[in-house]
């Protein structure tokens, strides 16, 4: 669920168409970090870009180049620092992150001080080296996009890299924990506060809280907690996030496996085992023998396309092609819906993740207490009484259970592969019935453009993209970017219209 680096032509359809802390700072007596403090003071400057080198940076040719400037106008450089500061594990532990600090700069009135903040979740992560920060080569793709789009406009970004990436001390990564992520969050920005000062800049108090894929789910949450706890929040855009944990994973075991389901789940068993430590007795009550290790492995220093080369992780393949039951055959891939059947069935094989045995005990407890909005809408909501502890997990997790005061856009795209739409729309149905007048405005890029709207034109344009991609690549291309390429591209220019207004 992260936005990958891809083939320039795929970046100029879309344009086409629109560390070590120091000791001496920030640690009780003990010597443990202290949540939302600085473990570095003045923070590290790692560079200075003006609008020309972020250009530069993330496209390489005289036509792309161009393009981006058609699309994007940044009218400050952008100074980036790199925070080090101290946060919570999955088990409320003492420990510390790293997160980038964008700064804009110049002369123009956009540029000046005081600005307001964007808050930014990123994607997941298969690499712990991954830094925010680091936009010294095109690796960092979404890094130079926020550099570009949002710093690069006057927004002041602060970027977490999350626990367990970077310089954090955490071993491993809290994936998909609700109160761990949105509580690294709102630690990054208290840091990234009390570092302005050094930088000769100010906030305007004005705070935006934005992300993509897992990162969008940490951005509703986040902004759940920050309402939770009394703190303003001016306007909020999660993009494509799994905001229903439970009927999303309910969704994947009833055979509507997403691609790259076998990195978010080893991801997932692990976040939740450190968290609650009741996911499994042993690694075995999940994962098939051959896999015993896997859930160690990610976030980790070596790559997934390694850990396949080397068999330590399926390629694809999170469950058994033979189903547990021959009742559960309609299951073993789902067929429908048919334009996904395709990315549905490679993640059924004989070189699979899952135990059958732990496939069918999660399925019956689906079945006995099933989600309130998957496979049929009832309630809306998560299960009442799960036994299933993975499922309890979920549950706990889900954020089908708050409504937000300030005013939200939700963007997505309805054919996406890996984080499906239905988390979008059960999250909109959810406030419908409980919160009505809730201030969200949905965003579906890629439904039929209207002559009406004020979207109208990045569902326009999305369409465009879509039928050139299609006509030069072919239909599988726009799958295989769908998730990582054409949504994000076209949901951060929604979102930046969005703050814009504000």
């Amino acid at each position: 669920m992260v936005p990958r680096t891809r083939p320039l032509l795929i970046i100029a359809l879309w344009l086409v168409s629109t560390a070590q802390f120091n000791d001496s700072f920030a640690q009780n007596t003990s010597g443990t970090p202290v949540r939302g403090q600085l473990l570095e003071n003045p923070p590290v400057q790692l560079g200075v870009y003006s609008p020309s080198d972020l250009i530069a940076k993330i496209t390489d040719g005289t036509i792309s180049r161009w393009l981006l400037r058609r699309t994007f106008s940044p009218r400050c450089s952008v100074t980036v620092y790199q925070l080090q500061y101290g946060t919570i594990g999955g088990q409320g532990e003492p420990t510390s992150a790293s997160a980038a600090l964008m700064i804009p700069t110049g002369t123009d009135a956009t540029c000046q001080s005081p600005r307001p903040v964007v808050l930014y979740a990123h994607g997941k992560r298969n690499l712990t080296f991954f830094n925010m920060a680091d936009l010294s080569g095109q690796a960092n793709y979404e890094g130079l996009i926020l550099a570009l789009a949002l710093a690069g406009d006057g927004y002041i970004v602060v970027a977490p890299n999350y626990a367990g990436y970077h310089a954090s001390t955490l071993g491993y990564h809290p994936f998909m924990n609700a109160d761990q992520q949105s509580s690294d969050m709102m630690d990054a920005l208290t840091a990234a506060r009390a570092a302005l000062p050094a930088t000769n800049v100010a906030d305007n108090q004005k705070l935006f809280l934005t992300g993509y894929s897992e990162g969008g789910y940490v951005a509703m949450a986040t902004h759940r907690a920050l309402q939770a706890a009394g703190i303003p929040v001016t306007a909020s855009a999660p993009m494509s996030g799994p905001y229903a944990l439970s009927a999303f994973a309910d969704a994947i075991f009833m055979g509507q496996v997403g691609a790259g389901a076998v990195e978010e789940f080893l991801m997932l068993a692990s976040s939740y085992q450190h968290a609650y430590g009741n996911i499994h007795s042993s690694p075995t009550d999940l994962f098939e023998p051959r896999y015993a290790t896997a859930g160690a492995l990610l976030p980790g220093t070596t790559g997934p396309g390694t850990l396949i080369a080397q068999g330590l992780i399926p390629e694809s393949a999170v469950f058994s092609s033979t189903p547990p039951t021959p009742e559960l055959a309609s299951l073993t891939p789902a067929i429908a819906p048919s334009k996904l059947a395709g990315v549905f069935a490679r993640g059924f094989g004989t070189d699979n993740l899952i135990t059958n045995a732990y496939r069918l005990s999660y399925l019956q407890d689906a079945f006995a207490a099933p989600d309130g909005g998957y496979p049929n809408t009832t309630t809306g909501l998560p299960p009442d009484s799960p036994t299933n502890s993975l499922r309890q997990a979920l549950k706990k997790n889900d954020l089908r259970n708050w409504a937000p005061t300030a005013p939200m856009l939700l963007c997505a795209g309805d054919e996406d592969p890996v984080v499906f739409y239905f988390n979008t729309q059960l999250m909109e149905g959810y406030w419908t019935v409980t919160a009505p007048g809730s201030p969200v405005t949905v965003l579906n890029v890629d439904a039929p453009p209207s002559h009406h709207g004020p979207y109208q034109h990045i569902r326009k344009s999305f369409a465009r993209t879509k039928s050139l991609l299609k006509l030069i690549d072919g239909r599988s291309a726009i799958v295989e970017d769908y998730h990582d390429v054409l949504v994000p591209a076209f949901c951060l220019q929604a979102t930046k219209s969005f703050f814009d207004g504000f």
